[in-house]
């Protein structure tokens, strides 16, 4: 799949890593090739005396490859997957692959790849996750919970139709959210 028909999207590096080494690491697969000036999106930096946030721009030759590669020779702490809407089914593939190793797989907008009307984010997202139980009840079988994190709501605090931007402050919430509770839980 092209993850973007613009090359500007593709310039840049493949990952970008940022953060602690004594928390959790955070793979982000972004689709839309955030990061692209080497740095961390703003609402994501102060995240990183937390988290270690590894963040793969898709669209940039290897940032797939590099996702993966982690995955096959993972750090000692927790991994957990973060995934937007265009890239939720290839997200649910790489967490098929590394069951052994995931924290959890955490989406946003999975639902997005198709069409979502305004405001039908979170309804949208839940017959997605209907139409992928299977695979949702697999991964959850093996250790690995998938949930969705964040919805688009069409509002104004949005913006934009969906999928959020992995940069947007309610995915950064609900991602912290998720990975509290998954913390606290294990």
């Amino acid at each position: 799949m092209n993850y973007s028909p613009d090359p500007v999207r593709a310039e840049g590096p493949a990952a970008v890593t940022e953060g602690t080494l004594d928390g959790p690491t955070v793979l982000v697969l972004d689709p839309t090739g955030l990061a692209k000036h080497e740095g961390l999106p703003a609402t994501w930096r102060d995240k990183t005396g937390q988290w270690q946030v590894v963040w793969c721009r898709l669209p940039s030759d290897g940032g797939l490859t590099q996702a993966d590669d982690l995955l096959c020779d993972p750090p000692a702490e927790a991994v957990h997957v973060v995934a937007s809407g265009p890239f939720a089914d290839g997200a649910l593939r790489l967490a098929e692959k590394h069951t052994g190793v995931l924290r959890s797989l955490l989406l946003i907008d999975p639902a997005a790849d198709q069409f979502v009307p305004l405001g039908d984010g979170e309804i949208a997202d839940r017959h997605w996750e209907d139409d992928h139980r299977e695979r949702i009840d697999a991964l959850a079988k093996s250790g690995v919970p998938v949930r969705v994190v964040a919805h688009s709501t069409g509002g104004a605090a949005d913006r934009i139709p969906a999928p959020l931007p992995l940069g947007h402050p309610d995915v950064v919430a609900g991602v912290e959210r998720a990975i509290a509770e998954l913390e606290n839980t294990h």
